[in-house]
């Protein structure tokens, strides 16, 4: 029997990291209105399921803050600013993802091969299980996305898509939370 442990994802143990989708630089992206979106709903479904949700950005000074649509979701004690591309390289991050408890991290964010890579790269090294969001992650160039998500599986990555996480999450259909997450989706 295979080994499908990492590939299940348990909501008493996962973290939610939105890595820099901020204003400036979201502004380029030509898919940032799926990204926007399925990280919407990303957030709103770890909010209703108990999962913690941290954020980053990325010298806010010269890339602004994160977008409006989804900084009015996100609590703004979780933001770590920072210089590194790789959140772990921030020594800030690494306290605020050990005060959550756990060990499971659902990635999503920009840029793909950048910021991205670099931070799964890093949690992987860490001894953590991530889980990428492919259709909630871009870069300017589609290509160096699609690289990008290649390279994060190969390193040993779940790459999803945000419907296959939510459901993951919530387990089960029938309850309050599935009706709130499905109604959101369609």
């Amino acid at each position: 029997m295979a080994n499908i442990g990492g590939f299940r994802l348990d909501r008493k143990d996962t973290v939610l990291l939105v890595v820099d989708i901020q204003e400036r630089l979201a502004v380029v992206m030509a898919e940032r209105e799926r990204v926007v979106t399925n990280t919407g709903h990303l957030i709103a479904a770890a909010r209703l399921l108990g999962v913690p949700v941290l954020h980053t950005e990325q010298y806010p000074k010269g890339l602004g803050p994160t977008v409006p649509e989804l900084r009015v979701a996100l609590d703004p004690s979780t933001l770590v600013e920072k210089m590194s591309f790789d959140c772990c390289g921030e020594p800030t991050f690494a306290p605020a993802l050990e005060s959550t408890g756990r060990s499971t991290v659902i990635v999503c964010g920009m840029e793909a091969h950048i910021c991205v890579l670099q931070t799964v790269l890093g949690l992987l090294a860490g001894g953590r299980t991530v889980h990428v969001a492919a259709d909630a992650v871009c870069s300017r160039n589609p290509e160096n996305a699609r690289i990008a998500l290649e390279l994060q599986r190969d390193a040993g990555a779940v790459v999803s898509c945000t419907e296959t996480i939510l459901f993951q999450l919530l387990g089960r259909a029938g309850t309050p939370e599935f009706k709130a997450v499905q109604a959101r989706i369609r």
